[in-house]
């Protein structure tokens, strides 16, 4: 949106506001649904991917402030869902969504929110609040859409104040497949879209804790016949299939509430069998914990499309993608366990493997591409730990 219409935008009737636990008030104007929802707030750095970033279930009890100020400007469309639809609470945006202009575009942004129940709120200085994210940490908020313009702001306080929290809270059983099933769509390609993989050469089962699609794109493309089972599937399921190596997906919630019954699975393929073993985000803090690590709330967490993660096997740098709250404490990792990946943000742990089994995690989101290719790697040495195993 041009500057010369910023004005306007300015002094229209507040439609929507945004409530912090503190009793800060950010007034602005609404788009997609009406009504209230309470949830933690955070911000995302990233400055492409808003309908990857609704929709990815890592998201769950989360309202994402966008610092990028240009957000609707291309649409939405099936293709790009990372399921079926939105998980985050609601979006917080500088300006308001603008008109799709990309061939790609099945419908606008705000029809897309209103229509899946999310609520976004336009207008809003996300400088000041990314601001009082980072300083006062990840504050607990309502966000309310009216179009009459009314408010209760005593009772959007007492909402905010009233959530819970992310901290002793399991999301996973939230988000995560009803029942098992297949899946073998590969990585998206020109002109033809999503290819189907015929020749598999790997089994792999998939635990899905929240799992992305594009995840389980990269997994079929380097070769593996992927089976998603429930969050809530017990070693015995898992290894009911008899699959040649275990993937642990992403997720949202307290990677402790999540562990109370997946560490105990994930203890048990590592204790009875020598499969390899594969992790992201919150598969990656589980697995530390089944090693016998701790994880710990963060600040303000990390999300971007732009955080810059040293290899320490390489020394080279990868530009990730990342969504976390909760991160593996580096100086809990028990004998035998390396810390393979740090933040140069802020030296925090990013990656963990077994010195002498082909078990590995990794904290940020190597399929969303934002090297774009810096990550790839990390499927194919899952693909090639299941080719030496063989």
């Amino acid at each position: 949106m041009s500057a010369a219409t910023a004005p306007s935008q300015e002094t229209a009737k507040p439609t929507a506001c945004l409530v912090l636990a503190d009793g800060t008030i950010f007034y602005g104007h609404g788009f997609g649904a009406t009504g209230i929802t309470t949830a933690e707030l955070c911000f995302n750095t990233a400055m492409t991917g808003y309908q990857e970033i609704m929709t990815d279930p890592s998201y769950a009890g989360q309202v994402v402030t966008f610092t990028f100020p240009h957000v609707g400007n291309v649409g939405v469309n099936p293709e790009d869902d990372e399921t079926t639809n939105p998980v985050a609470a609601g979006m917080v945006v500088k300006w308001d969504p603008t008109e799709p202009s990309n061939w790609r575009s099945t419908e606008r942004l705000v029809d897309w929110l209103a229509k899946t129940g999310r609520i976004g709120i336009g207008g809003v200085d996300t400088r000041r609040l990314t601001r009082a994210i980072r300083q006062q940490g990840a504050p607990h908020v309502a966000i309310a859409h009216d179009p009459d313009g009314n408010f209760d702001i005593e009772l959007l306080i007492a909402e905010a104040r009233g959530f819970s929290g992310l901290e002793g809270l399991d999301l996973a059983k939230e988000v995560t497949c009803a029942e098992s099933y297949k899946w073998d769509e590969m990585r998206w390609a020109w002109p033809d879209g999503y290819p189907k993989l015929d020749k598999p050469r790997h089994k792999v089962v998939a635990l899905d804790f929240g799992a992305k699609r594009n995840i389980l794109r990269c997994l079929a493309s380097a070769g593996c016949d992927v089976i998603v089972l429930p969050a809530t599937a017990t070693a015995e399921e898992v290894l009911a299939h008899n699959p040649d190596g275990v993937f642990l997906s992403n997720g949202p919630g307290d990677p402790a509430a999540t562990g109370e019954y997946a560490v105990p699975m994930i203890k048990t393929i590592l204790d009875t069998t020598d499969l390899p073993v594969f992790g992201i985000c919150l598969g990656h803090q589980m697995l530390a914990l089944a090693l016998g690590a701790r994880t710990i709330k963060m600040n303000h967490g990390h999300h971007g499309a732009n955080h810059p993660v040293k290899d320490n096997d390489t020394g080279k740098v990868e530009i990730t993608s990342m969504n976390h709250g909760f991160a593996v404490d580096a100086a809990s990792l028990p004998e035998g366990v390396l810390e393979t990946h740090v933040s140069l943000f802020d030296g925090s742990n990013c990656g963990i493997r077994m010195e002498t089994r082909p078990v590995f995690s990794v904290q940020y989101h190597p399929e969303a591409s934002p090297g774009p290719m810096d990550s790839y790697y990390l499927f194919e040495r899952f693909s090639d730990a299941m080719d030496a195993r063989a």
